[in-house]
């Protein structure tokens, strides 16, 4: 459903390359990390620039030396791989990681905030009503994959109705949703609907669709473990 695009290193939102800012540690106070998407976004920026020796040499060490906040463990995972010390990856999602950082962050320099072009404003907000400074820079967008129509077609014409569908997030709501409610028709009443976390569950609880499961930690491994208990066929009298 999502597809990284590194912008234009020419200038992002606010007119500036995002390796200008991941070059400058000392201005600020640490990293946050909400999706393994723009820890991969941030090193394919590395890769692209030809940064990956600045990196490894000195960046690595000097961004190490501040907090970096991550939420779940695959951010946190891949965080590590690119040589940072994570912190919060048990929050779960950004609402609680910002929570954590409120309890933590006393720095006045801001916090860097790579991220998508979908970026919820929960985490931003929360930061500013705490008085904790924050610059936000993109570095990859969001947007459909060009198949998601045809490939769901192409399932339901062979399997039929699924009894159950995940989704991952709330843009993947936004963009497959519809298609999913075309080809179900009246059918869709009978699909167990389930939600990565719990963002995710209001983005589907807004379309009026009943969650039956939310993942308790936002794993694969969690929302599998829902599923098989929603979906497991009921006891006999």
């Amino acid at each position: 459903m999502k597809v990284l695009l590194l912008k234009d290193p020419k200038e992002d939102d606010c007119g500036q390359d995002p390796y200008v800012r991941l070059s400058h540690p000392e201005s600020y106070g640490g990293l946050i990390f909400t999706s393994p998407r723009a820890v991969e976004a941030t090193e394919l920026c590395l890769e692209k620039d030809n940064k990956t020796e600045v990196w490894e040499k000195s960046l690595k060490e000097k961004w190490n030396a501040k907090s970096v906040y991550v939420v779940g463990n695959t951010t946190a995972s891949l965080v590590s791989k690119i040589g940072l010390d994570a912190e919060g990856e048990n929050c779960g999602n950004a609402d609680k990681l910002a929570e954590y950082i409120c309890s933590r962050e006393s720095s006045a320099l801001p916090l860097l905030f790579p991220c998508g072009s979908l970026k919820r404003e929960v985490l931003p907000k929360m930061l500013q009503d705490k008085g904790i400074p924050m610059e936000s820079v993109t570095v990859y967008q969001t947007f459909p994959h060009p198949g998601i129509q045809g490939n769901l077609k192409s399932y339901y014409s062979q399997q039929g109705v699924p009894a159950s569908i995940s989704f991952f997030s709330p843009s993947g709501v936004a963009y497959g949703l519809k298609h999913i409610q075309e080809l179900s028709g009246d059918s869709i009443e009978q699909i167990k609907f389930a939600a990565i976390g719990p963002t995710t569950a209001r983005a589907l609880a807004a379309q009026g669709l009943p969650v039956s499961c939310t993942a308790e930690s936002p794993t694969p491994q969690a929302l599998a473990a829902g599923l098989r208990k929603v979906l497991q066929p009921l006891p006999c009298c």
